[in-house]
């Protein structure tokens, strides 16, 4: 990259070994089935997850409001995280677009719901109430920093779900991330889940795209809901080919991401000023605070890396999250610390 561009992760650019795929891609219509990358990539992704069936879709937004209005019926509930991605970033389309209350429940510091929580709102059979049919849980959990929830969690999670009657749809945006952090695999860390979505376009570096897994049946009233969406792409193994690159091999490196934010981290924590807990990071997110009567708040900062080629965006006056990418090295942690370093001496 031509920048240290720290924004998110969302910004990588595809690796020489996925442009070349992508220029090589065997294509089909997809909307006919008969995209042979596409089936490919659906199929890999299927068996990683130990689940029937997959769908390849445009984005993890894609995702999540496919697999929701698959669950869910007009009228029905679906709990969620108040700063869930599914809640709080996606321009409120479980309601807007299929009719779905959300009910909100607090995420913890550590990125769960508690299961109180989750159970108290569950509504009763009541004709005054929506009927609950969904929980979704994010993993990892950005908004608390990137936290990996644990394969313990999410069967206790599932339990729960089974025990009431309801689906669990995993938003797994990041959950290779959280799979590596938690020293297991997606098939073990999923296995409660009716649905999972993940994104390819993240840490795993393919220019576009996500995809759902889940069982047969699921999956079918998925693809339906994705053409009503817009979603149904044609050609579209142009894109998956880099897709099924990212699957296959930049799963294996998301490691050194969350080594890189660590020790950003950690560097961080020795300049006077900056606010953060090295601690707490976990995978490749890093949430810093400067302090009120630093020389610089958040926006001029940020101008001041910007001459550097660093883009880091400020959230509020004081805060920001780094993320670091198969693009983010650690000679550019360095250089980046520096910097900050100095303008905030």
């Amino acid at each position: 990259m031509d920048k240290i561009d720290l924004r998110s992760d969302t910004v990588t650019w595809p690796t020489s070994r996925m442009r070349q795929a992508m220029m090589e891609a065997e294509v089909g219509d997809d909307v006919y089935g008969e995209d042979p990358t596409v089936n490919e990539l659906e199929r890999r992704a299927a068996q990683k997850f130990g689940k029937e069936a997959g769908l390849f879709v445009a984005s993890g937004t894609m995702g999540n409001i496919v697999s929701i209005m698959a669950h869910c019926g007009r009228g029905e509930r679906a709990i969620m995280g108040h700063s869930a991605h599914t809640h709080a970033n996606e321009a409120g389309n479980p309601a807007v677009l299929g009719g779905i209350q959300p009910w909100v429940v607090p995420v913890q510091p550590d990125g769960t719901l508690l299961l109180e929580d989750i159970r108290a709102g569950i509504s009763s059979d009541d004709p005054h109430f929506p009927r609950t049919t969904l929980v979704c849980v994010e993993n990892t959990q950005g908004a608390a920093g990137g936290q990996p929830l644990s394969a313990a969690y999410i069967e206790r999670v599932g339990k729960l779900c089974r025990e009431q009657g309801l689906r669990l749809h995993l938003d797994g945006a990041r959950i290779f991330n959280a799979a590596v952090a938690e020293g297991t695999d997606v098939a073990t860390l999923t296995a409660p889940a009716d649905s999972i979505t993940f994104c390819l376009s993240k840490g795993l570096c393919a220019p576009a795209g996500s995809v759902i897994v889940g069982s047969d049946e699921f999956i079918y009233k998925a693809r339906r809901i994705r053409k009503l969406l817009g979603g149904g792409m044609r050609q579209a193994g142009i894109l998956a080919a880099a897709g099924l690159i990212a699957l296959e091999e930049m799963t294996e490196r998301l490691s050194e991401d969350h080594a890189t934010a660590r020790a950003f981290a950690e560097g961080l924590a020795h300049i006077p000023g900056v606010e953060v807990q090295p601690e707490r990071v976990k995978t490749n997110m890093v949430f810093l605070k400067l302090h009120a009567d630093s020389r610089l708040d958040g926006r001029m900062l940020s101008k001041k890396l910007e001459e550097d080629n660093i883009i880091l965006r400020p959230s509020g006056v004081y805060h920001f999250r780094a993320v670091t990418h198969y693009w983010i090295k650690p000679a550019h942690i360095d250089f980046v610390l520096e910097r900050i370093n100095r303008y905030l001496a």
